[in-house]
Protein backbone atom coordinates (compact mmCIF):
# COMPACT_ATOMS: atom_id res chain seq x y z
CA UNK A 1 0.00 0.00 0.00
CA UNK A 2 2.82 2.25 1.03
CA UNK A 3 4.62 1.87 -2.45
CA UNK A 4 1.46 2.77 -4.50
CA UNK A 5 1.38 5.76 -2.91
CA UNK A 6 4.53 6.71 -3.36
CA UNK A 7 3.72 5.60 -6.65
CA UNK A 8 0.72 8.22 -7.11
CA UNK A 9 2.31 11.03 -5.31
CA UNK A 10 5.34 10.85 -7.16
CA UNK A 11 3.25 10.59 -10.30
CA UNK A 12 1.45 13.31 -9.14
CA UNK A 13 4.48 15.62 -8.93
CA UNK A 14 5.69 14.75 -12.08
CA UNK A 15 2.87 15.94 -13.72
CA UNK A 16 2.75 18.98 -11.59
CA UNK A 17 6.16 19.64 -13.14
CA UNK A 18 5.06 19.10 -16.49
CA UNK A 19 2.17 21.03 -16.36
CA UNK A 20 4.73 23.92 -15.36
CA UNK A 21 6.66 23.93 -17.77
CA UNK A 22 3.97 23.40 -20.65
CA UNK A 23 2.72 26.90 -19.36
CA UNK A 24 6.22 28.27 -19.09
CA UNK A 25 6.34 27.39 -22.81
CA UNK A 26 3.16 29.01 -23.49
CA UNK A 27 4.23 32.09 -21.85
CA UNK A 28 7.48 31.97 -24.11
CA UNK A 29 5.64 31.58 -27.25
CA UNK A 30 3.19 34.75 -26.93
CA UNK A 31 4.09 37.95 -28.56
CA UNK A 32 6.35 40.54 -27.54
CA UNK A 33 4.66 43.59 -26.95
CA UNK A 34 5.30 46.65 -28.99
CA UNK A 35 6.90 49.44 -27.19
CA UNK A 36 4.87 52.61 -26.72
CA UNK A 37 5.77 55.41 -29.70
CA UNK A 38 8.51 57.67 -27.58
CA UNK A 39 7.32 61.18 -26.26
CA UNK A 40 8.00 63.82 -29.34
CA UNK A 41 8.47 67.52 -28.86
CA UNK A 42 8.44 69.75 -31.99
CA UNK A 43 7.61 73.26 -33.43
CA UNK A 44 3.96 73.52 -33.67
CA UNK A 45 2.30 74.50 -37.51
CA UNK A 46 0.21 77.90 -36.55
CA UNK A 47 -1.81 80.10 -38.99
CA UNK A 48 -1.64 83.41 -37.48
CA UNK A 49 -4.03 86.33 -38.35
CA UNK A 50 -1.18 88.48 -37.81
CA UNK A 51 2.35 88.37 -37.57
CA UNK A 52 4.10 90.90 -35.81
CA UNK A 53 7.98 89.33 -36.89
CA UNK A 54 11.44 88.12 -36.01
CA UNK A 55 12.77 88.47 -32.74
CA UNK A 56 16.17 90.42 -33.05
CA UNK A 57 18.04 88.49 -29.84
CA UNK A 58 16.07 85.31 -30.23
CA UNK A 59 15.42 84.83 -33.99
CA UNK A 60 11.53 83.78 -32.11
CA UNK A 61 8.97 83.90 -35.00
CA UNK A 62 5.92 86.03 -33.24
CA UNK A 63 2.25 86.41 -33.50
CA UNK A 64 -0.90 88.72 -32.45
CA UNK A 65 -3.49 86.87 -30.33
CA UNK A 66 -6.57 89.19 -31.17
CA UNK A 67 -9.66 89.28 -28.91
CA UNK A 68 -12.56 87.41 -30.47
CA UNK A 69 -14.86 84.50 -30.11
CA UNK A 70 -14.66 82.95 -33.09
CA UNK A 71 -12.41 80.17 -32.90
CA UNK A 72 -11.55 80.07 -36.81
CA UNK A 73 -10.39 83.61 -36.36
CA UNK A 74 -7.91 83.11 -33.51
CA UNK A 75 -3.57 81.79 -33.82
CA UNK A 76 -4.94 78.16 -34.94
CA UNK A 77 -2.48 75.78 -34.06
CA UNK A 78 -2.51 72.57 -35.62
CA UNK A 79 -1.88 69.78 -33.10
CA UNK A 80 -0.51 66.18 -34.87
CA UNK A 81 -2.33 63.16 -34.39
CA UNK A 82 -1.84 61.49 -31.00
CA UNK A 83 -1.92 58.81 -28.40
CA UNK A 84 -3.64 60.14 -24.99
CA UNK A 85 -3.27 63.98 -24.45
CA UNK A 86 -0.60 66.31 -25.96
CA UNK A 87 0.71 69.10 -24.22
CA UNK A 88 0.90 72.39 -25.88
CA UNK A 89 3.62 75.19 -24.68
CA UNK A 90 3.87 78.52 -25.58
CA UNK A 91 5.42 81.70 -24.59
CA UNK A 92 3.24 84.56 -23.67
CA UNK A 93 3.68 88.64 -23.57
CA UNK A 94 1.95 91.41 -23.74
CA UNK A 95 1.77 94.22 -26.49
CA UNK A 96 3.74 97.03 -26.09
CA UNK A 97 5.01 100.04 -28.73
CA UNK A 98 7.78 101.53 -27.75
CA UNK A 99 8.92 105.11 -28.07
CA UNK A 100 12.25 106.81 -26.88
CA UNK A 101 10.62 109.86 -27.16
CA UNK A 102 7.77 109.31 -24.80
CA UNK A 103 10.69 107.96 -22.52
CA UNK A 104 12.73 110.32 -22.41
CA UNK A 105 9.99 112.90 -21.72
CA UNK A 106 9.02 110.88 -18.43
CA UNK A 107 6.14 109.32 -19.61
CA UNK A 108 7.02 106.06 -20.75
CA UNK A 109 5.07 104.41 -18.51
CA UNK A 110 2.76 100.94 -19.03
CA UNK A 111 1.34 98.66 -17.29
CA UNK A 112 -0.44 95.69 -18.94
CA UNK A 113 -2.40 92.58 -18.16
CA UNK A 114 -3.56 89.99 -20.83
CA UNK A 115 -5.71 86.87 -20.60
CA UNK A 116 -6.14 84.65 -23.58
CA UNK A 117 -8.28 81.07 -24.00
CA UNK A 118 -7.26 78.00 -25.71
CA UNK A 119 -10.28 76.67 -27.23
CA UNK A 120 -11.50 73.75 -29.67
CA UNK A 121 -12.47 74.54 -32.97
CA UNK A 122 -15.87 74.06 -31.55
CA UNK A 123 -15.56 77.30 -28.80
CA UNK A 124 -15.16 75.09 -26.21
CA UNK A 125 -12.82 76.02 -23.49
CA UNK A 126 -9.41 74.39 -22.58
CA UNK A 127 -7.74 76.40 -20.61
CA UNK A 128 -6.82 80.50 -19.80
CA UNK A 129 -3.23 81.94 -19.82
CA UNK A 130 -2.34 85.40 -18.61
CA UNK A 131 0.53 87.57 -18.52
CA UNK A 132 1.12 90.87 -17.04
CA UNK A 133 4.04 93.08 -16.93
CA UNK A 134 5.18 96.68 -16.71
CA UNK A 135 7.43 99.10 -18.67
CA UNK A 136 9.71 101.79 -17.42
CA UNK A 137 12.51 101.67 -19.98
CA UNK A 138 13.85 99.83 -22.97
CA UNK A 139 16.11 97.23 -21.30
CA UNK A 140 12.04 96.23 -19.87
CA UNK A 141 11.42 95.19 -23.23
CA UNK A 142 11.72 91.14 -24.07
CA UNK A 143 13.35 91.75 -27.32
CA UNK A 144 12.68 94.03 -30.27
CA UNK A 145 11.40 92.95 -34.11
CA UNK A 146 13.19 93.62 -36.89
CA UNK A 147 11.87 94.80 -40.29
CA UNK A 148 11.16 97.99 -39.52
CA UNK A 149 12.49 101.98 -41.55
CA UNK A 150 13.12 102.49 -37.48
CA UNK A 151 16.22 103.56 -35.97
CA UNK A 152 18.46 99.76 -36.12
CA UNK A 153 15.55 98.64 -38.44
CA UNK A 154 13.50 97.53 -35.51
CA UNK A 155 9.87 98.04 -35.14
CA UNK A 156 8.24 99.60 -32.53
CA UNK A 157 5.95 97.24 -31.50
CA UNK A 158 7.88 94.98 -29.19
CA UNK A 159 7.15 91.89 -26.86
CA UNK A 160 6.96 93.09 -22.71
CA UNK A 161 7.37 90.49 -19.90
CA UNK A 162 7.72 86.38 -21.06
CA UNK A 163 5.17 84.17 -19.35
CA UNK A 164 5.59 80.35 -20.16
CA UNK A 165 2.75 78.83 -20.88
CA UNK A 166 1.87 74.32 -20.57
CA UNK A 167 -1.83 73.58 -21.67
CA UNK A 168 -2.70 69.62 -21.71
CA UNK A 169 -4.83 68.92 -24.98
CA UNK A 170 -7.29 66.13 -24.78
CA UNK A 171 -7.21 63.23 -27.21
CA UNK A 172 -8.92 63.50 -30.06
CA UNK A 173 -8.17 67.38 -30.44
CA UNK A 174 -6.25 67.83 -33.93
CA UNK A 175 -6.42 72.27 -33.68
CA UNK A 176 -7.07 74.77 -30.91
CA UNK A 177 -7.72 78.29 -31.20
CA UNK A 178 -6.27 81.10 -29.33
CA UNK A 179 -8.21 83.88 -28.40
CA UNK A 180 -8.12 87.28 -26.76
CA UNK A 181 -10.31 87.53 -23.24
CA UNK A 182 -9.35 90.50 -21.23
CA UNK A 183 -7.18 93.18 -21.99
CA UNK A 184 -6.31 95.74 -19.24
CA UNK A 185 -3.65 98.46 -19.85
CA UNK A 186 -2.56 101.89 -18.84
CA UNK A 187 -0.39 103.70 -21.20
CA UNK A 188 0.73 107.26 -22.18
CA UNK A 189 -2.89 107.40 -24.37
CA UNK A 190 -4.73 106.53 -21.26
CA UNK A 191 -6.69 103.30 -20.19
CA UNK A 192 -7.11 100.11 -23.17
CA UNK A 193 -9.35 97.23 -23.19
CA UNK A 194 -9.69 94.40 -25.65
CA UNK A 195 -12.27 94.88 -28.53
CA UNK A 196 -13.33 92.85 -31.70
CA UNK A 197 -10.32 92.48 -33.78
CA UNK A 198 -7.86 93.89 -30.92
CA UNK A 199 -4.40 92.63 -30.43
CA UNK A 200 -4.54 91.41 -26.78
CA UNK A 201 -0.68 90.01 -26.22
CA UNK A 202 1.39 88.17 -28.24
CA UNK A 203 2.75 84.50 -27.97
CA UNK A 204 6.17 82.89 -28.97
CA UNK A 205 8.30 79.90 -28.90
CA UNK A 206 5.07 77.31 -29.77
CA UNK A 207 5.98 73.92 -29.73
CA UNK A 208 3.73 70.48 -29.22
CA UNK A 209 4.86 67.30 -26.98
CA UNK A 210 3.23 64.42 -27.86
CA UNK A 211 2.81 60.63 -28.50
CA UNK A 212 2.34 59.96 -32.45
CA UNK A 213 -0.07 57.87 -33.26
Amino acid sequence: MRTVARLVATVAVLAIVAGGGAELDAQRRKPARKPAPKVRIQPATIKCPEELGTGARTGAQYCFVLAGRDPAQGAVVAIPPHIGPATLLFDLHNRHTYSEQEVKAGRGYARYLAIIGVLTMKGDLISRAGVQSEFRRAPDLYERITGDAGPGGLRAVAPLGREPVVVTIPAGINEVSLLGEVLDATTAAGRELATPGRTVAIVSNIRVEYRPR
